[in-house]
Parts: C-alpha cells; structure tokens; sequence
C-alpha cells in the first residue's frame, strides 16, 4: 500500500467515467437545466472537491493496478464490473428518447445508477488498494455527486408518496450502508496508519514478503530491518501451526532498528499451506522432524542473504519447542537463543488446573465440570480433552494486561488473504484444525523439552508473563536453573500472559534487546 507511480488501472477507470459524460454534454435531457438551477451549493462544492482528489489519488498509486497473486484482486474485479454496468446504463441512455425518466432509470435494482455506479466502483478500487485517501475522497464526492442527482430524482417523482414501510425500510439500508462504509473506512485507515508507523526505506534496509525454496517447498517469509548489516533474528511461531507474521509488526517495530527479522510461515500453515496445497493438501510433510529440516535450510538462507555465520534464534510457545531443538543441534549456526513462552512440558497443565482448582474452591465456585474435564484428560491426554480442560482453568488464570489480537489482525498492513482463511480454519471446528497438523499436535503431547539435553554451547534467554499459566514462569525457571549455557537469563513481563510481545510490547522488547545486547556484538 501507499506504493507511489502511475496507476494504469486508474487511467482507465477515469476515461470510462469522463468519455459518456463528455458525449452526454451533446445529449442532455430536455429541462434538464431547470433542475440544475436548483442544486445545492454545498453539494456542488463537496461534488467538485471530490472530482479532483479522486481523479489525483487513483492516478498517482500504482496499488490500484492489477495484482493476480492474491485473492484480494477480487475486489478489483467486482469494482470493474459495477464500471462496465455503467458503461451498459449510458449506452441505454443514449439509445433511448433521453428524458429525464431515462437519464434517473436504475439499473439493475441500483438507483440513479448514473450517479451511485461509478461512486461505488471506486470506492471498491480503494479498498482493492487498500488506500484511506481514495475512500475518503470517494465519500465527498458521493455526497456531493449521488446527493445533487437524488435531488434531481426527487423532483421528478414530485407528488408521487412513498408508504411508510418503504421509507422506513430505505433509511435502514441507508443506515447500514453508512455503518458498513465507516468501518471499512476505519479498518483501511487504521492499516494505512499502522503501515506509515511501521514504514521502513528500503535503501539501506529491507521490507518483504516473499516465498522462498527450502526443504523441498516455497514457504512464505516477511523480512524488516532498516539496516541489512544488523544481526538477524529468525522468529518462530507458535501453535503448532499458528502463524504471526502478518500481527508481529506490533512489537518489532521497536526491534527493526538494531536487527533484521525474519517471520516465517512454518510449513502446513498460513501462507505456506495454502501455497503449497496442490502438492500437499493433508500435510504428510508437516512433521517435526521436516520443520527441523526447513527451519536449517531457513538458517543457511538467511547466512547467505545477509552474509552472516550466525543468526540469533527466538521461539514463541510451540516455537520454543523448534528452537530448543535446532540450536542443540546445530550451536555453531546460532549467536544466541530466546524462548518466549517457553514450553518444557505438557504436564504444566496439571500444575495449572491445580492452581485454578484451589481458587475455585477458595471462592466457592462449583468445581465438577472442571474436575470431569481433568478426569477426561487424564485418560485421553488428547489435544481436545487439553484444550476443554483449559476452557475452565482459564477464567482463574486472566492475565491482568492483554491486547486484542483479532483487531491488531485486521488492522495490520501485511495481512492478506491466506492469512484470513487460515485464522477461519484455526477459529473453525476444532477436529478438523488438529486434523489437518495432527503429526505435530500428536508430537506436543508426549515431548519433554529436557529429554533434547540441557547443555547449550550458545547465550540462552527466558522471557515469560508473570500471568502466564499455558507455559507457567514455574517450569521455565526450573529449566533455566538446570540447563548449562556459555550466558544464560530469566525475565518477567509484569501483568502478562503467553504473549508478552503483544500484551507490553515495548516492555518485552526492552528486555529483549537488553539480553542480545550482552549476547550478540553488532
């Protein structure tokens, strides 16, 4: 977004709306003018202004021209679709007797289609392109252009009474057109802003979204950094299978000044899945030990790209899991490693519902759903009879700060299509999500991260919620206290729970950055 040059697509879009009116000039309705005499002025003036900005926006963004990689191109057809309705309208215009009846008809159920048309294609066009600046002048030029013609229309049905129910029923489309409108405005410009704040020039830098060949697939990467020759930090997400990449810019904005990262879609999610889906629709390569595979071949990418011989390695959750793993392995690839959230075992659970048991029965609360759950997980210990299980621990366990990561979601410059689809599935029914990784859900439930070894060759930091009871800061510090490392530290967040990075982000980078800088020489 916000891609400065010239925009073909607007060029076009322009020379449709101008050449019908042009010719229209020649062909007015009869009386027409007496109609005109009695347009509002403050229509006029919003009309005009609205003219001009629209008219400067769609030529001067090349992100209104066509884009075939995404499904968010949809919007651009559906807008070019509504522009060729209105090219059939003027052609009926003109082979019709061009009263004022003709020049008002509407076109399929649309009224005044001359005028409401061409706003919403454009308007479509600026959400195709995601640009605040065309929908807010497409807004002015609406009330201005559609506000004058129904004026018009209203004229002409002089004395013609509409019924009650129709009126009310008109100003309640109205009202949901005009609420819809606004939160498409706000959502728009909330990711033009969020875009600005995180912008980073890319000539000594690096903004990208890219797909890149490693351990037999293309899988979705977004590298930042404002500086290429900083340390790199590869960031993995949790889950399994719950990719962040398009919501991290929350908290590495505070991070792309002294560091190049680089978000991955881990295979058999997100962008990554649905790129490879052809070739792999049941993920049967999405197994642990293939993520260790591709997160090496991440490693040498990243080594050779950005002609370093080591990166520095930071998990999330799940992402703890890989990391831990990988630089145990492979210490003379890795600067330093950082869990966040770091999981040591499933059996943290236990500790976790006796905690949440213990408050209820303080507070009196009714304990049985709860006890059944634990009950069922015990014979199960299925990912299911977990999730369930925490359903009713949860609500002892709230974290005192948190964020709101659906709208950070919505709101975020880099989220697309797939990222969208993918949040469906994981929000979707809950069987077939596991189903679909069930070779790496199956692998979190039996792994202890201990059994990998506990002697790091390399700097090793903890960072955890204070309020985190998924990875309680309990068994992160006992895992801290018993592993071996050349450096190695545990930090709170103050007030938060799994995801520190998103619930304080400034905080967690702060503390973040404290340890690489004892760590990792820039």
């Amino acid at each position: 977004m916000f891609h400065f040059g010239f925009s073909y697509v607007g060029l076009i879009y322009l020379l449709m709306l101008f050449i019908p009116n042009i010719i229209w000039t020649k062909h007015k309705p009869e009386n027409y003018e007496q109609y005109a005499q009695k347009e509002n002025k403050v229509l006029q003036t919003l009309e005009r202004a609205g003219e001009v900005l629209v008219c400067c926006c769609v030529l001067i963004f090349s992100d209104f021209n066509v884009r075939l990689d995404s499904l968010w191109c949809i919007w651009l057809l559906i807008s070019f679709m509504l522009m060729l309705v209105y090219e059939v309208y003027w052609i009926g215009y003109f082979r019709s007797e061009k009263r004022m009846q003709d020049f008002y008809r509407s076109v399929l159920g649309i009224p005044v289609a001359g005028a409401t048309l061409p706003v919403c294609a454009f308007f479509l066009l600026g959400v195709y392109g995601c640009n605040v600046f065309l929908l807010i002048a497409v807004i002015i030029l609406g009330i201005g252009h559609i506000g004058i013609h129904f004026g018009h229309y209203k004229q002409l049905k002089d004395g013609k009474k509409r019924g009650i129910l129709s009126s009310i029923l008109k100003w309640a489309m109205c009202g949901v057109l005009f609420v819809l409108v606004g939160i498409v405005v706000v959502i728009i410009g909330c990711r033009n802003w969020n875009y600005i704040d995180s912008y980073i020039s890319k000539d000594k830098g690096v903004n990208e979204g890219t797909y890149v060949a490693f351990g037999g697939q293309e899988q979705y990467l977004l590298i930042q950094g404002k500086n290429r020759i900083n340390p790199v930090i590869i960031w993995l997400h949790g889950g399994p299978s719950s990719p962040d990449t398009f919501v991290n810019y929350i908290f590495q904005k505070y991070l792309v000044e002294d560091y190049t990262i680089i978000n991955w879609d881990q295979r058999g999610c997100g962008r990554t899945y649905f790129h490879n889906k052809e070739e792999d629709a049941l993920n049967k390569t999405a197994t642990f030990e293939q993520t260790q595979e591709d997160l090496d071949g991440l490693v040498d990418y990243a080594c050779e790209r950005f002609q370093t011989e080591k990166v520095i390695i930071v998990g999330h959750s799940y992402g703890t899991m890989l990391g831990s793993r990988y630089v145990l392995n492979h210490p003379e690839k890795v600067a330093a490693y950082i869990g966040v959230g770091q999981v040591v075992s499933i059996e943290s659970d236990l500790y976790s519902y006796e905690d949440a048991l213990a408050k209820a029965v303080v507070l009196g609360d009714d304990t049985e759903e709860m006890e059944a759950a634990y009950r069922k997980y015990m014979e199960e210990k299925s990912l299911i009879s977990m999730m369930n299980l925490r359903n009713y621990t949860g609500k002892y366990h709230v974290a005192r700060k948190s964020s709101n990561t659906i709208w950070q979601g919505i709101t975020s410059p880099y989220m697309g299509i797939d990222d969208a689809r993918w949040f469906l599935k994981q929000a979707g029914d809950l069987e077939k999500y596991i189903a679909l990784n069930e070779q790496l859900f199956q692998y979190i439930m039996v792994t202890d991260v201990g059994d990998y070894g506990l002697e790091y060759q390399v700097p090793v930091g903890f960072i955890t919620g204070s309020d985190d009871w998924t990875t309680p800061g309990k068994y992160m510090e006992e895992y801290c206290n018993a592993i071996s490392a050349p450096q190695k530290q545990f930090a709170l967040v103050e007030g938060c729970g799994h995801s520190p990075q998103y619930d304080s982000p400034e905080e967690f980078c702060s503390l973040l950055k404290g340890m690489l800088e004892e760590y990792v020489e820039h």
